[in-house]
């Protein structure tokens, strides 16, 4: 028995630009797949590709067991397999919702006009719009008209709905009623694949999260898996929304404002309040002149390693140093100086750790 979905070294490109490098992926019936990642790392193309509104460069890709992308396919009745939800709605303006239902089923599948408004009326009455059933689209809210885009996929019976980020183009008012009708689908195990930026939605409807990076897909598992213990470093820094600052310094004589200024944008840009942000930057030059002085003393060349890691969901600064020279622990000498002595004032957490000839100092504020 094939999968519902089965694709098989997907690529795709646009000009020099590889967004898809070679997606392998199998979905079964009744699975409810969410696909996150950062903007412009190939979600929605990749959902794209699958219906071939974006013809992939290379690859296969089957829906119950035939290839859309093969030579000669009749993509337009594989296609009638999907029914793809889209950010802006699409519903025909010059049209009012009875006949944007009816359209395609009578048009495409030969339904009689009056069983397929019998049918429109029951999916309108499931999303709560039976009274919209005359309107136009245009006086409808926009929560309403993806509503009713949903119920516009149903009418065809598809196998797989697909959804490209359905709540994206609404008023944070009116996300809820649009993604309860996507929970209503899950429990009726309707096959879906949802391209979506609401993570606890993701976690509560999907059986599985796809997270897309660099091309592919870079890590899948359950939603516990993917949001509680995401075992790759971009999902975790994705996860957490951790945002980075780094700086390499390689000379005694390095640029110090240059490394201030640069703690200054990186705290203004991710809302650091100035008291965090000042400590940020009394932290990392009191550690970077300790380790220049004690693991290079009397050296010009100078190899050390800066990162800072702000992690939104629970305001945390990591400071972490990477240095080669002399094993030096600043936190482990008889008598603190005055450089150690405000770093542990000031963190929360301190680590030191000696490895492969290397200092790794680590700081939580």
């Amino acid at each position: 028995m094939s999968s519902l979905i089965e694709v098989r070294g997907l690529r795709k490109s646009f000009g020099s630009l590889d967004v898809l490098k070679g997606i392998d992926l199998t979905v079964e019936k009744g699975e409810r797949i969410a696909i996150i990642g950062s903007s412009g790392c190939g979600k929605s193309v990749f959902l794209r590709s699958l219906c071939l509104l974006e013809k992939p460069e290379a690859g296969q890709v089957f829906i119950d067991g035939q290839e859309i992308t093969a030579k000669g396919a009749d993509v337009d009745r594989i296609r009638r397999g999907m029914g793809m939800v889209f950010q802006k709605f699409h519903l025909f303006s010059e049209m009012n919702v009875m006949d944007n239902l009816c359209l395609a089923p009578v048009r495409l599948k030969g339904m009689k006009r009056e069983d397929a408004e019998k049918k429109a009326m029951e999916l309108l009455g499931q999303v709560g719009l039976a009274s919209r059933a005359h309107a136009w689209p245009t006086v409808l809210s926009g929560g309403q008209q993806q509503r009713i885009a949903i119920c516009r996929c149903l009418m065809m019976e598809p196998k797989v709905l697909l959804f490209d980020e359905p709540t994206s183009a609404l008023d944070p008012t009116m996300v809820g009623e649009v993604l309860a009708v996507i929970r209503m689908l899950a429990k009726r195990d309707m096959s879906m694949l949802i391209v979506t930026h609401e993570m606890n939605f993701a976690r509560e409807v999907a059986s599985r999260v796809l997270f897309f990076a660099d091309g592919i897909i870079y890590e899948q598992g359950t939603p516990a898996e993917i949001f509680d213990s995401p075992k790759r470093e971009k999902t975790v820094a994705f996860i957490h929304k951790i945002k980075y600052f780094g700086y390499e310094i390689h000379q005694r004589d390095f640029d110090l404002m240059q490394v201030q200024g640069g703690l200054q944008n990186f705290g203004e840009k991710y809302g650091l309040d100035r008291i965090h942000t000042h400590r940020l930057q009394i932290c990392c030059e009191e550690l970077i002149f300790e380790l220049i002085n004690n693991c290079y003393p009397g050296q010009e060349n100078v190899e050390i390693k800066l990162t800072v890691a702000y992690t939104e969901s629970d305001g945390t600064t990591e400071i972490t140093l990477d240095c080669g020279g002399k094993e030096y622990n600043p936190f482990d000498q008889q008598d603190d100086g005055l450089s150690v002595t405000i770093l542990k004032k000031m963190a929360n957490q301190i680590e030191y750790l000696q490895q492969d000839a290397r200092n790794h100092i680590r700081i939580v504020l």
